[in-house]
């Protein structure tokens, strides 16, 4: 075989092992993948075939390992069952009826019900809510629930731990989940965990990437829920990590970067939702099952001064659906007068943006409030590229100023729904991310939610459209290549 011809062969070899990739993934993407996901995976695979492959292959599925459906789906029964037999009601008569249809599209896709008589409180400020924290947990009797997406033990944090440590000391049983590939990353991870075995925590990793030890799934599928449970009686959760402001790092302090969050204090029946999350989590990575806690317990005391209605929404790869993207999308969808919304990391799929843009036009008031300073580049830049869109749409923009983050993660609905929780309003949180988010009716928690919202609006500056159609075009361009890339889900 001459020179030529060898080169030939090859040449054509390449060209059908193209061709065949690129049949394959015209077969295999699509299905079950929105078409914006779909189409960005054919793109690099095709341009790029021998990298794109190996991407895909790394973080090409969306889908939790079959063991970890399962016993989503077991625990799900399990609570389903619960709730039926304690005979769980709510009156609902005063409710507008898309308010109860939206209540029970949550409970059919997660179980949950919704629960009367519940309190709860805000906290803004990012030291307060570690304080508050610790507090209820010096009144610990039986068992105290924490799970975050970061923990680290600081200066910050030392208050949190220092509360852990004394309710293990006088018996309470203190369990920790902390997401395994986050913590781990954090400043100082292997002095943190040294401190809760010290204390005597029982921890367990979050979703742990240990192929040695046959435990992996898609490395970026990760668990990004925060929340504290004591006894089964207060909980809290919200935006907020356990670890500092800065988060430690040299890059953080450097530029002074601080994050704002928002944390809620919740007291009545929906703690026992709260829980439910905290018992699930714990079975999938243990295999134990909290019986003694009662998984979706009824029973809890309900405070004489309780009047919100609360209902929580789990969501994650471990459901079948993206439960809190169909939760905002309802509640978007039934606005009558204003929808506000806070965000760190506003990159929405066509639904959330058809959403957005059309309460506009059906005459809705909508604002955006989100950090004027970016800490993660291509997250940053594909918010941006929505910008002109939503302005254009009549949507307005409050950019929260730099150095601080505003990591706060809540929306309100008219003047009597509001959520918060962990789950910001991007593909990664709709998709990705194991998240919870809360869904609050009552005009006490909508009030403060509208002065936290104010707070927000007194220090921000808001980006108007011509102020948008001035910035360079170098800077646009950023912001439209890194748009294509955030599909990749």
């Amino acid at each position: 075989m001459d020179a030529v011809l060898g080169s030939n062969l090859i040449w054509l070899g390449a060209v059908l092992l193209h061709v065949a990739i690129s049949v394959t993934a015209l077969i295999v993407l699509p299905k079950h993948r929105k078409p914006t996901a779909a189409m960005a995976w054919l793109l690099a695979i095709i341009l790029v075939p021998y990298l794109g492959i190996l991407l895909y292959l790394l973080i090409g599925s969306i889908k939790l390992p079959k063991s970890r459906r399962d016993k989503q789906t077991q625990i799900d029964s399990i609570i389903a069952e619960r709730v039926a037999a304690a005979g769980v009601e709510v009156d609902d008569t005063t409710w507008p009826a898309h308010f109860r249809t939206i209540v029970a599209q949550n409970q059919q896709l997660t179980k949950l019900p919704p629960q009367e008589n519940n309190s709860a409180q805000l906290f803004g400020d990012y030291e307060q809510s570690i304080i508050e924290m610790a507090k209820a947990m010096d009144a610990a009797e039986r068992y105290i629930h924490v799970e975050f997406f970061i923990v680290s033990n600081d200066k910050t944090t030392a208050p949190f731990f220092a509360a852990m440590e004394a309710a293990v000391a006088r018996g309470v049983t203190v369990r920790l989940l902390a997401d395994h590939v986050s913590s781990r990353r954090a400043v100082n991870s292997k002095a943190t965990f040294a401190e809760l075995d010290r204390i005597g925590v029982k921890w367990e990793w979050l979703l742990p990437v240990m192929p040695l030890k046959g435990k992996y799934q898609r490395p970026d599928l990760r668990n990004h829920r925060k929340l504290v449970v004591i006894d089964g009686k207060v909980a809290f959760m919200g935006s907020q990590n356990l670890i500092d402001r800065t988060y430690n790092t040299p890059k953080n302090i450097a530029r002074g970067l601080k994050w704002q969050e928002l944390v809620s204090r919740f007291e009545g029946p929906v703690v026992a939702s709260i829980d439910a999350i905290f018992i699930t989590d714990w079975f999938i990575e243990t295999g134990d099952l909290l019986d003694d806690e009662q998984v979706a317990a009824i029973d809890v005391p309900r405070p004489t001064d309780g009047e919100l209605v609360c209902q929580l929404v789990p969501s994650g790869p471990g459901y079948a659906t993206e439960n809190n993207l169909r939760l905002f999308l309802s509640l978007i969808h039934s606005a009558s007068e204003r929808v506000i919304i806070t965000s760190p990391y506003f990159v929405p799929d066509e639904a959330m943006v058809y959403a957005i843009t059309t309460a506009c036009e059906r005459g809705i008031e909508v604002q955006l409030f989100v950090s004027e300073v970016g800490d993660q580049g291509l997250v940053y830049h594909a918010q941006r590229s929505y910008y002109e869109t939503l302005l254009e749409a009549g949507v307005r923009i409050f950019l929260y100023p730099g150095p601080f983050i505003l990591h706060s993660k809540h929306f309100s609905i008219d003047d009597d729904v509001a959520v918060i929780g962990s789950s910001n309003m991007d593909i990664r949180s709709f998709s990705l991310n194991m998240e919870i988010s809360m869904m609050v009716r009552g005009r006490s928690f909508v009030d403060g939610m509208r002065a936290v919202e104010q707070g927000y609006r007194d220090i921000s500056r808001e980006l108007t459209l011509e102020q948008w159609r001035a910035e360079p075009s170098k800077a646009t361009f950023l912001d439209g290549v890194a748009r294509l890339t955030s599909a990749l889900n």
